[in-house]
């Protein structure tokens, strides 16, 4: 992951040109904050999809998505078209990434809502919205006539996607979070469940959660690809390949590592053979 943010446009795809040269990195990806939540207040942050689809036009193997989409900040049809012209893009390589949005806390990742104009809902609301979108999106993608939509929080009349994406029936859907009500969303809509690190015991405890959700529904738990945001310690690797390690006993066999800015030349060989190719 590079995160887009107090770095330049430059700064991104060179990383993700080396990147895409390495057969052990398989997938990259971006955030989706409107500001910096961290460093420079100030300082750039640049909207993820637009730079996804920059990007997806500029690599040729890896995997791309955006980790994850903030649910409060694009209307589901809206998004849906968003993501299928950059599957389209891409050749079909998009992961789609999506989630219930920023916290309130901390205040770096909730300032970015007023100063847009956005509504911050409730928590229990965006969770009931985020359940709706995956739905409508997935309907977007995949029904041969249009339909109307109406839900609690979406409201749709006559909707209809156009061109479809190039992955057949739709993009992997990855959905991020921890919270049980979200872990609901994913046991019912998810490909791919993502969860950030750190406290390993609490990632196997909502795990394990996720995988009596799914039972509850009548889902293999095993039909969702368990993933993890690890930040990467350039200073210190044997640290981050001892996470690695922890993750991968716990199942989580699709790992992200977050590259801290500023991005040196050749972080991407750098993490492959420092990180990854050890953890092999």
């Amino acid at each position: 992951m590079t995160a887009p943010t107090q770095v330049g446009y430059d700064d991104i795809l060179r990383v993700w040109h080396e990147a895409d040269a390495i057969p052990e990195i398989e997938h990259a990806w971006l955030f989706d904050h409107l500001m910096p939540i961290f460093g420079d207040p100030d300082g750039p942050a640049y909207e993820g999809w637009t730079l996804l689809s920059a990007l997806a036009a500029r690599t040729r193997r890896l995997r791309l998505g955006v980790m994850v989409t903030s649910n409060r900040f694009r209307p589901p049809a809206l998004l849906a078209k968003i993501a299928t012209t950059v599957d389209i893009v891409s050749g079909g390589r998009l992961d789609f990434g999506i989630g219930v949005g920023s916290r309130p806390d901390p205040p770096e990742a909730w300032r970015e809502y007023p100063a847009h104009g956005l509504p911050f809902h409730p928590p229990a609301q965006a969770v009931e919205s985020l359940a709706e979108a995956c739905t409508v999106i997935k309907r977007l993608w995949t029904e041969p006539e249009p339909f109307d939509f109406h839900g609690r929080h979406h409201h749709l009349t006559g909707a209809f996607g156009n061109p479809r994406p190039v992955q057949r029936p739709h993009p992997p859907v990855l959905i991020g979070g921890r919270s049980s009500a979200t872990l609901r969303v994913v046991a019912e809509h998810a490909d791919l469940w993502n969860i950030p690190g750190g406290d390993m015991a609490d990632v196997v405890r909502r795990s394990a959660l996720l995988d009596r959700y799914c039972v509850d529904i009548g889902r293999d738990p095993a039909s969702i690809v368990r993933s993890i945001h690890l930040p990467v310690d350039v200073d210190r690797p044997g640290v981050t390949r001892e996470a690695i390690g922890e993750a991968l006993d716990a199942g989580f066999r699709h790992v992200v590592l977050g590259l801290p800015v500023p991005y040196p030349d050749g972080i991407a060989q750098w993490a492959a053979d420092e990180l990854i190719r050890p953890s092999l």
